[in-house]
This record gives C-alpha cells, sequence and structure tokens, in this order.
C-alpha cells in the first residue's frame, strides 16, 4: 500500500515494489503538487486517487527498479543459474551473453520493450551474422536468444520487479530450417560393413548408438552394471560431459524422463560382450596403472573418454573410407526415423528417446510422422483398391 508524506506545499507518494536479489527493499516515489485553487476536500479526494494510480503503475511494471539487463542478468547467473542449472546450460547461456549484452545490456529492465528485443532478435538473421560460415543465425540458435532473455525477465517478474515479459510478442524470424542429414538404409548398411575393420572399441560404440538411439553424454555414461546380458536390457541413468571450468565430469540425465531402460538385440549384446573381454585383457595388462571407473568407453587408462573423442574418431573414420559424416547425432536421428518407419506412435517414440513430453517428439519429428500419415492413407487406398478389384 502506498504512503503519503506531506513536504511543504507538495505530498510524496511512495510505493514498495518488491525486493532485489540482494534483499535489498525496491522503492519507488513520486511527489504530487495539489492546484492552489484546489480545497482540503479536494486535495484530499485528488491525494487518494494519484496514491492509487502511482501504486496501479508500479504493480504493472510501469515503475520499476532503475537496474540495467546486464547487471540483472550477471545477478541472476550468480544467484540462481550457478545454483541451478547444469554445467553445460549454465555454459551453453554464458555463451549468448555477448551479443545479447551489446544490443541491449546498457537498457534498464523497465525501458526494455517488445520492439528493442524484436530489433536485436531480426538482426540475427542478417547475413555475416554467424563470423564462421558468413552467414546468418539459425532459427533455432535465435530461439536460444530469445529464451535466454525471456528467462531473466521471468526471473525479474518472479523478484517483483516486473509484471509484463516482453518477450511474450517478439516474432522469431522463419528463415530456413537446417536440412537434418541422416543416413540411407543403404548407407547404413555399408557403414555397419566398414565397421567390421574398425577398432572394436569404436565397433561397440556405433553399432549400440544406432541400435538404442542414446545421446552421446547418455552413451558415454553408461557402465557395465547398468547392461544386462540375459536379456539385453540397457538402464541409462547418467550422462558424462565436459566444460572448461569442470572437465570430464558425471552428471543425471537431461531431464527425469531420461532416465529409463532400452532393449537392444542380443546381436549387439554379443558385440558389448567381446568388447568387454577386451578391457578386461587390457585391464590385466595395466595393471595399477588403471582408472577403475566401470565406464564402457574408455581413454587408455581406464578414465571417462572425452565427449569430442568419439566424434574426431568418426570423421577421419569416414573421411579414410570416403564415407559421409553427418555428425554423432545423426544416429540418434536414423535410429528415430527408423522407429516412426515402422509405425511406432509417438508416444512409446518418445518414451525410447527419453524426451520430457511427447510434444517434444511430435515437433522434431513431425515431417517424419506426417510421412508416416501419408503412408498409412496409401495403405488404405491401396487395400481398398485391391478389394474391387478381387472381390470375395
Amino acid at each position: 500500500m502506498a504512503s503519503i508524506e506531506k513536504r511543504g506545499n507538495s505530498y510524496r507518494i511512495k510505493v514498495s515494489c518488491g525486493y532485489k536479489m540482494n534483499g535489498k527493499q525496491v522503492t519507488q516515489k513520486m511527489t504530487w503538487t495539489p492546484d492552489p485553487d484546489m480545497t482540503v476536500k479536494q486535495i484530499e479526494k485528488e491525494l487518494q486517487r494519484q496514491a492509487i494510480l502511482f501504486e496501479e503503475d508500479c504493480k504493472h511494471g510501469q515503475i520499476v527498479s532503475a537496474i540495467k539487463f546486464e547487471n540483472f542478468a550477471e545477478e541472476w547467473f550468480e544467484d540462481y543459474a550457478r545454483l541451478n542449472l547444469k554445467s553445460t546450460t549454465y555454459t551453453r547461456q554464458r555463451q549468448l551473453t555477448k551479443r545479447t549484452y551489446e544490443a541491449i545490456g546498457h537498457i534498464r529492465l523497465d525501458k526494455l520493450t517488445t520492439r528493442e528485443i524484436q530489433k536485436f532478435i531480426n538482426s540475427l538473421a542478417k547475413d555475416g551474422t554467424n563470423e564462421n560460415t558468413g552467414k546468418a543465425l539459425s532459427r533455432k540458435t535465435m530461439v536460444h536468444y530469445l529464451s535466454f532473455i525471456s528467462t531473466i525477465i521471468d526471473y525479474a517478474i518472479k523478484m517483483d520487479m516486473l509484471s509484463d515479459n516482453p518477450c511474450r510478442r517478439v516474432t522469431i524470424p522463419k528463415g530456413s530450417k537446417k536440412e537434418r542429414k541422416i543416413l540411407t538404409l543403404d548407407e547404413t548398411e555399408k557403414f555397419f560393413k566398414l565397421l567390421q575393420l574398425a577398432p572394436l572399441k569404436y565397433r561397440a560404440f556405433f553399432t549400440l548408438d544406432i541400435y538404442s538411439g542414446m545421446r552421446r553424454g547418455e552413451m558415454l555414461g553408461l557402465e557395465w552394471k547398468d547392461i544386462d546380458f540375459e536379456t539385453g536390457v540397457i538402464h541409462v541413468q547418467r550422462t558424462s560431459n565436459y566444460t572448461k571450468e569442470k572437465g570430464i565430469y558425471t552428471d543425471t540425465t537431461k531431464t527425469e524422463s531420461s532416465v529409463r531402460f532400452i532393449k537392444v538385440p542380443m546381436e549387439i549384446i554379443s558385440i558389448i560382450k567381446l568388447y568387454k573381454v577386451e578391457q578386461d585383457i587390457e585391464i590385466e595388462k595395466m595393471g595399477s596403472k588403471w582408472n577403475h571407473t566401470d565406464r564402457l568407453f574408455v581413454k587408455l587408462d581406464g578414465s571417462p573418454m572425452n565427449p569430442q573423442t568419439p566424434y574426431g574418431w568418426l570423421k577421419e573414420f569416414c573421411e579414410k573410407n570416403d564415407f559421409p559424416c553427418y555428425g554423432i547425432h545423426q544416429f540418434r536421428h536414423l535410429h528415430t526415423s527408423l522407429l516412426i518407419g515402422a509405425g511406432i506412435d509417438p508416444t512409446t517414440v518418445s518414451g525410447i528417446l527419453g524426451h520430457s513430453q511427447v510434444s517434444t517428439t511430435l515437433n522434431l519429428y513431425s515431417h517424419m510422422f506426417k510421412e508416416n500419415q501419408v503412408k498409412a492413407c496409401d495403405a488404405v487406398a491401396n487395400a481398398i483398391s485391391f478389394t474391387r478389384k478381387n472381390p470375395a
């Protein structure tokens, strides 16, 4: 509630607008001076009206703390993000600050409008923004930038410093979606043949990756105790990641839904068994020099493998064999496309992939599900056509 203080011929109206992240109360003040011709009753009535209007302005975020976006974002990183976000997520958010701060970091939270944010997002769609390719940033990256800004403002709202998020009215430029490249079935068969000549460790890694659809971090987080060699069921329950600050470290899965059980064919389990025998022989040779981590995929001394190692090996392997290399994540997409092509429903596919929501699966692979729907319609049409030509 507003407090009113008489100061000579004027009145000071003060309203509490919540607290800063350091616990200090945020207050806003205004001064109102009555017209000399007003009566005492008129002054009292208008003063109450001015106090109510000012309080409403504060509630609706029209008058807030004068803190600049960059300063508040840094407080968010220190007081919230560092304590609550995964290290990889924290690092990714940090990578978004340079461009964001240059564009809107100097603007006060209460002055940051939809127009200013829209101008910044639009600038990311201009050619030359991506310093590596000389092109515009991808639409997905633009979404990340807008999400970062929105997260900061949402936290300001939570701290009672704002009541509206202008990001909700920002439009992401359509741009062109990057084509998701995956191996064809013929290429996949050729890849498996080439893997016969590869070291057993990488043969096991990429064969398992294709048949399980696991994320790279999940693959590297696998331990021998996670595998049931009798049933072919694998328990996905941790990830192995890397950041510059922490090095290689173990973390929980991306979401709670990512903790799951995956069944792979026994032929794949046979390859993993061979790899286990090979690793056991290496452990015996290394003796006390071996780091007993229980991980499947490790360095020469048994310590967890760097997340970049599988991609580096794959890139070199593909170049050597004149084979297309679309990265590690392509195998997850390949696995998904095979599931959808086999007619597996979205809910089941989502569970296998470890997505937190079915909508995530539908958004990422909408084109594949649509293609499958077309095939289903064709199947019905063909069946009816066959019936007409071949009546009972």
